[in-house]
């Protein structure tokens, strides 16, 4: 037991120290984290960090779409089976959203990601349709990572909007059963975490370096001490320990304000610059999903007020359901309140970035 410990806290300190000396180039930053509450109760929580307005609006995408992977002519190919509720980035991706079975993707950025050469052996799928793959073909985290472990297609990346770096990313799915898993690309292969401990995921390091650090101050104890930097790892040590000590109020309003409150701790201030990390962004929106309920929050760092679509009253059919758009504003500076699913207007679907 003694070597085991020993290990684990070796395994922690050079974890910690890679995060501390390595991470310098940690690219735009964000937090999820899955609340496992009282009874059935599930909410997962996530902040979207970028250095520059991620152009984000919501969409509702009924069932029955046919989408492309956008990779050329050998793109995966598949019609919805489930509709969905999503925050587009820059109109040209899916960063995070919700479909009518409860099952929850949100993608982050990782900048240790490497993608397998798209040699032409499988069907392509661009990363910007990553999340919408996920929430368009299944109602579980189980059922997503049965497929996803067969590897039906190889993930194409593209350079980020506006820059010259490649978009790299990792995916997290959440389900209403509490169920959790990460998919990370790391060197050109996939990994995949899967189980309701799964319940944080930042940026930078790898996922198998985060979980060590936490290791490491699970040892400390976080009433003692908690990390305070806004840091990746010093983020999933925040949210690690605030998700698991908020109360599980039975009360579904309080079980909400204690989730939001986490996830605004976890977040970065609006408009800091961080001079020896400088690819440390602010936190732009915020969302958060209650997938009992199938209510999708959204609250902007610039707005006054958090609202919320009621997944529960949309028409997804495939003979009726319309796709449809929240138009946000610029820095998503548009107000709204309460629930919004009446002031989505029926609009042509974005196009997925791809090849």
């Amino acid at each position: 037991m003694m070597a085991r410990k020993s290990s684990l806290w070796r395994d922690a300190t050079a974890a910690l120290i890679s995060a501390v000396f390595g991470v310098s180039s940690v690219a735009n930053a964000c937090t999820r984290l899955v609340y496992l509450g009282h009874g059935d109760d599930v909410i997962t929580a996530r902040s979207m960090d970028w250095k520059v307005d991620v152009q984000t609006n919501l969409w509702i995408f009924p069932r029955g779409m046919k989408r492309s992977g956008e990779a050329g002519p050998n793109s995966i190919k598949w019609t919805s089976k489930y509709g969905s509720v999503i925050a587009s980035g820059y109109e040209i991706s899916t960063t995070d959203g919700m479909n009518e079975r409860g099952l929850m993707a949100n993608v982050l950025w990782l900048v240790e990601s490497q993608y397998p050469k798209f040699d032409q052996t499988k069907p392509g799928l661009t990363i910007a349709a990553w999340a919408q793959y996920a929430l368009d073909n299944f109602a579980t985290v189980a059922e997503a990572v049965e497929t996803l472990r067969q590897e039906p297609f190889t993930i194409v990346t593209d350079t980020v909007p506006g820059q010259d770096r490649l978009a790299t990313l990792h995916l997290s799915l959440s389900d209403a059963s509490g169920d959790s898993a990460i998919i990370e690309y790391i060197g050109g292969k996939q990994v995949i975490h899967h189980g309701r401990e799964y319940q944080v995921m930042t940026n930078s390091p790898t996922f198998d370096q985060q979980l060590a650090l936490n290791a490491y101050w699970k040892e400390i104890g976080g009433t003692v001490f908690l990390p305070g930097t806004n840091r990746a790892s010093d983020r999933f040590a925040r949210a690690s320990f605030y998700v698991n000590a908020i109360p599980k109020s039975e009360d579904p309003v309080v079980a909400l304000a204690s989730v939001f409150s986490v996830i605004r701790n976890t977040s970065v201030p609006f408009g800091i610059t961080t001079p020896d990390q400088p690819n440390i962004s602010s936190t732009r929106w915020r969302t958060v999903a209650d997938h009992k309920r199938k209510l999708y929050f959204f609250e902007s760092a610039l707005t006054p007020n958090t609202f919320w679509v009621d997944l529960k009253t949309i028409d997804f059919s495939t003979e009726t359901g319309k796709v449809k758009r929240l138009d946000l504003g610029p820095n998503q500076t548009n107000v709204f309140a309460g629930e919004t699913s009446k002031d989505f207007i029926v609009a042509e679907p974005f196009k997925f970035l791809g090849l």
